[in-house]
């Protein structure tokens, strides 16, 4: 990787002359993980370190001119920024009028202006040989303490901090492909074999199943938690919790994030609703192929959230942006066809700053710019679009007969986990088959039954597809379209379908 031998010289001649080391992070859970691995790491290694993350509420995103300030007040000598960093030329150009080294860590598209620090490790950068360029954040600062590992002689070393890329890299939907799911492997494989302080109160608190996690477990119980660190409250307390030794301390930050999730949560449902109208508004209007929605009030913890869920339900290319002291702030989601940092650049002129990758970036602007932005938008997305087909796919693997889903299937087919963005599980279509058994609503409108094709039967499930019912009920034929999984319930495990589409056999 372009510039790891000057950052692993400079990061030793730190430790050797006994010079402060300042971490820098985000407050997701890429940028917590990053920061408390690096800052573990080097504090095991011998290094005076410390750190920071930005308060989403107080400070907003990025590595600024303030936050070398802190770092210089602390006495640092070196600043290693970890998820943001790449787009920080200002930031840059202060420390080096204080006498301070800079180390990027990141993985964000660069911007034209590459900041002057002493090394920028990131795989995107112009220019850079380093093969694989869908590292997380975390996954780039692994390589640098892999880099130090190596160069202290004891490689094997970094390997114990995998867990931190298995959780970073599945939170911030790194593709799971390449090099990413070798790391997410074997930093699964880590969490659930040693399970270290700081993860174990998460998983207590989201009552996942210990030495069974998988990504998915990550994504939908551990990496909200986290990330309700920084969103209701302080994000340092999710370093802290991640750091810990003491098993009960940890736990016990744990259960504050638990609560502030459930605290999230609500907030969450409540823009989406509003959010969801005023879309629909906007929509119904006519108004292009893109949504920005703005509002003053909105908690910046939650927009990205709902953005997303925007996304999910009107298949458009979402904004939401609240007000902060003055400025519009927000998140950026898009759908898998357009590509909404391009569009932003390409809007670039009207934006304080913004950041981010294909499908999720981050903005600030002017509140009297949103309407120009929306205009701008629109033509973007309504030229990129136009030709696209924007109606939900399922694309299916191949066709299977029930019959041959044995043992032996069921244990080749695990070889593909860890499942991921990228890598989904395979998707199956079996044709010709009914329901062996009584067929239940049960839930939140999920379907439930025992599906049935030439006297085999097996398990199924169809979340949110209660509305299919007839489709199913009285003997009927149909087909289905489907992933298989295990069903973790009472300590037991068994296969299961989960079902995604059913339509009627002909």
């Amino acid at each position: 990787m372009d510039g790891m031998e000057v950052a692993v010289d400079r990061i030793l001649r730190a430790i050797s002359d006994r010079e402060m080391i300042w971490i820098h992070g985000d407050y997701d859970v890429d940028g917590t993980s990053s920061t408390a691995m690096t800052l573990h790491f080097l504090r095991r290694i011998g290094a005076t370190a410390d750190y920071h993350i930005p308060s989403r509420l107080d400070e907003g995103f990025g590595f600024t001119p303030q936050s070398v300030d802190r770092a210089h007040r602390a006495g640092a000598s070196v600043i290693v920024t970890v998820d943001v960093g790449v787009t920080a030329s200002k930031a840059v150009d202060h420390a080096r009028s204080l006498g301070i080294d800079v180390i990027v860590c990141d993985h964000h598209q660069a911007a034209e202006e590459i900041p002057s620090c002493l090394a920028l490790l990131n795989p995107l950068k112009p220019g850079c040989p380093y093969p694989f360029k869908d590292l997380a954040a975390c996954g780039v600062a692994f390589k640098l303490l892999q880099a130090l590992s190596q160069r202290q002689g004891h490689p094997e070393l970094a390997y114990e901090y995998l867990d931190f890329v298995a959780i970073a890299s599945a939170a911030d939907i790194a593709p799971l492909h390449g090099e990413n799911r070798v790391l997410s492997l074997f930093g699964l494989e880590l969490l659930n074999s040693y399970t270290r302080p700081g993860f174990k109160g998460l998983v207590d608190c989201a009552s996942l199943p210990l030495g069974e996690l998988t990504n998915s477990s990550v994504i939908f119980g551990i990496a909200p938690r986290i990330n309700a660190a920084g969103r209701l409250g302080d994000p340092r307390r999710a370093v802290e919790m991640m750091m810990q030794d003491d098993e009960l301390r940890a736990f016990h930050i744990a259960q504050e994030l638990e609560r502030d999730n459930r605290q999230r949560r609500s907030i969450d449902e409540h823009t989406f609703e509003e959010a969801a109208i005023m879309a629909h508004e906007q929509l119904s209007s006519g108004s292009g192929k893109a949504l920005i929605l703005h509002n003053e009030a909105w908690h910046a913890g939650v927009i990205g959230i709902v953005a997303s869920r925007l996304v999910e339900r009107f298949n458009v290319p979402a904004i939401m942006l609240t007000t902060i002291d003055g400025i519009a702030k927000g998140s950026a989601r898009s759908v898998r066809q357009f590509d909404i940092h391009a569009a932003l650049k390409q809007c670039e002129d009207l934006l304080i700053e913004f950041g981010g990758h294909i499908h999720a970036a981050g903005l600030s602007l002017k509140v009297e710019n949103i309407p120009e932005l929306q205009r701008r938008l629109d033509e973007i997305a309504g030229a990129a679009l136009a030709t696209m087909e924007m109606e939900h796919e399922i694309v299916i693997d191949t066709e299977l007969q029930l019959t041959e889903l044995s043992p032996s299937f069921f244990k080749h087919l695990a070889k593909f986990a860890p499942y991921g963005h990228q890598n989904p599980r395979p998707m199956f279509m079996s044709d010709n088959v009914t329901s062996a058994n009584g067929v239940k609503v049960v839930g939140n409108n999920h379907l439930k039954f025992r599906a049935m094709q030439r006297h085999f039967q097996l398990d199924a499930i169809g979340f949110g597809l209660g509305g299919k019912i007839s489709d199913v009920s009285h003997g009927r034929s149909f087909a289905m379209v489907y992933t298989l999984e295990e069903n973790l319930f009472n300590g037991g495990s068994s296969p299961q379908i989960r079902i995604k589409d059913i339509h009627p056999h002909r």
